[in-house]
């Protein structure tokens, strides 16, 4: 949404750091769209891949916020912490005591 309204002055101020960020993003989108549709289709290797792919998407649910906050904006960041507590609901079922093997 940002980047389609042209409202992300790091892309002039700090052009590699936001696109290395960008860039680690999108490969997370890729993975977990790759890891579902694995699922979907039970490849052996699926799970792994999820489980890798939801590791990046928490560690960028984690770091992100920090932008937004310094901006000012904690709306945006309160959006964040939804959609960790989202992830990690959908990581519980993997490691909870519950589980049969």
């Amino acid at each position: 949404m940002f980047y389609v309204t042209d409202n992300i002055p790091e892309l002039e101020t700090a052009p590699v750091q936001i696109g290395m960020h960008l860039m680690a993003e999108f490969v997370t989108a890729a993975l977990l769209i790759v890891s579902g549709l694995a699922i979907i289709k039970n490849k052996e290797w699926a799970f792994k891949l999820y489980l890798f792919s939801m590791g990046m998407l928490v560690y960028t649910l984690i770091q992100s916020p920090g932008y937004f906050m310094q901006q000012g904006e904690i709306a945006l960041a309160g959006m964040f912490v939804v959609l960790f507590i989202i992830a990690l609901a959908f990581l519980y079922p993997f490691f909870s005591n519950n589980q049969s093997s």
